[in-house]
């Protein structure tokens, strides 16, 4: 039998993670912290201490996803830490920004913890056999499908399945599937999207400024993007290495993405505004160049567009309430027309959504009927008996 913990990111958007057991081997999927939490619920619940996780698993390197690396490793995980070249690379990065900076000081990921693997590959830890494949949502970035005591449990972590930019690999039937459910029953697609934002940017290609992630939005708003652009002058390595990975961009992207972003004029902190759109990350204003960005771009109504998650209490989220700031989706997740499918494909397994609130898994349902929409983080799934409980149950 097999036990599936939702550790964090059910009925919440945050602190993404799973474990998964057979009983005798333990594998941790994914690390996440929630921006804008304190205290406990920055991390994720864990269902058993850390001496009893046999291998972590990261599927990428978003802070919702692996923030929480240092956390784990303060209180004692000493196991094989799995996760593509491409998220090793951007993790120092990422926990610099969203890590306690004491624990990042004092418990960095150690080299000899570090375990690379490509999407599509398969690693075995005990009796559970971990397959791998890629997730359309970042360079590097990966769903699993954990197969042990005949059964087959796939955790998509965050995955866009029609990427104007990235490919990704299709899910295996499996009997339960943990699904990116973030933008609930959002039914526009992303190319549509795509047509909004590029048509916005345009009516303000005298300047603007675009806030997004470091790694995945930010090829898709280039792509998206038919004017001359600046972007913070720290991003471009970061962004040529993307696009220049192995198979991790649609081949016939490749060349676009690499002219647009070599003729794209570098902005450092504390320069004037451009007189072009520019590109800064976060994406919620919460650290790193955006943060500074975005208060210069209040402070002088320089036009500001965000398109993505933002937290209650962001400076991102303030300024779209405040009307000081526009808002308009680039779908880095499954909208509603591809989360049917993809669950059809899966073999129209039981469903467990992350990363986003009850109401938004009750709108779902209406077109999923397989999907429990009570999951909350801190409950247990047991695939063969297909009940929930309580972490606290099994303890």
């Amino acid at each position: 039998m097999l036990q599936v913990d939702l550790q964090g990111g059910f009925g919440e958007k945050g602190r993404t993670s799973v474990a998964v057991s057979d009983g005798n081997t333990c594998i941790m999927l994914d690390a996440g912290i929630k921006v804008g939490a304190t205290g406990d619920e920055y991390y994720p619940v864990l269902a058993r201490p850390v001496s009893e996780i046999d291998a972590l698993f990261i599927s990428h390197a978003h802070e919702d996803h692996i923030g929480a690396l240092c956390h784990l490793l303060r209180q004692g995980y000493a196991g094989p830490i799995y996760m593509t070249e491409e998220t090793h690379s951007e993790m120092p990065a990422t926990l610099a920004q969203y890590a306690d900076a004491a624990d990042l000081a004092e418990f960095p990921p150690r080299a000899q913890q570090i375990r690379l693997f490509r999407p599509g590959e398969t690693v075995s830890v005990g009796a559970l056999n971990v397959s791998t494949g890629a997730s359309g949502h970042v360079v590097g970035g990966v769903w699993f499908c954990v197969e042990g005591a005949g059964k087959r449990v796939v955790f998509t972590a965050d995955i866009v399945p029609e990427s104007a930019v990235f490919p990704m690999q299709a899910l295996p039937v499996c009997d339960l599937l943990v699904l990116d459910t973030s933008y609930g029953a959002d039914p526009i697609p992303g190319a549509e999207r795509a047509r909004q934002i590029g048509e916005w940017v345009a009516g303000y290609a005298d300047g603007c400024l675009l806030p997004t992630p470091l790694s995945g939005r930010s090829l898709e708003l280039i792509a998206a993007i038919d004017v001359p652009f600046a972007i913070e002058a720290g991003m471009r390595s970061a962004l040529s290495a993307q696009i220049l990975a192995p198979s991790a961009v649609h081949q016939d992207r490749v060349s676009i993405l690499s002219e647009r972003l070599e003729a794209a004029r570098d902005w450092n902190v504390g320069d004037p505004l451009p007189d072009c759109p520019l590109l800064v990350h976060d994406g919620m204003g919460v650290a790193g160049p955006s943060r500074p960005a975005l208060a210069a771009a209040e402070a002088a109504g320089f036009p500001i567009l965000l398109s993505g998650h933002l937290p209650a209490g962001s400076p991102g989220a303030r300024l779209v309430d405040e009307g000081k700031a526009a808002w308009i989706r680039m779908p880095t997740h499954p909208t509603l027309p591809e989360n049917i499918a993809l669950w059809e494909a899966a073999g129209r397994p039981r469903l467990i959504g992350h990363s986003c609130d009850a109401a938004a898994l009750d709108a779902l349902c209406q077109h999923i009927p397989a999907l429990l929409t009570g999951a909350r983080t801190g409950d247990t799934y047991q695939i063969d008996e297909e009940t929930i409980h309580a972490h606290s149950d099994f303890q």
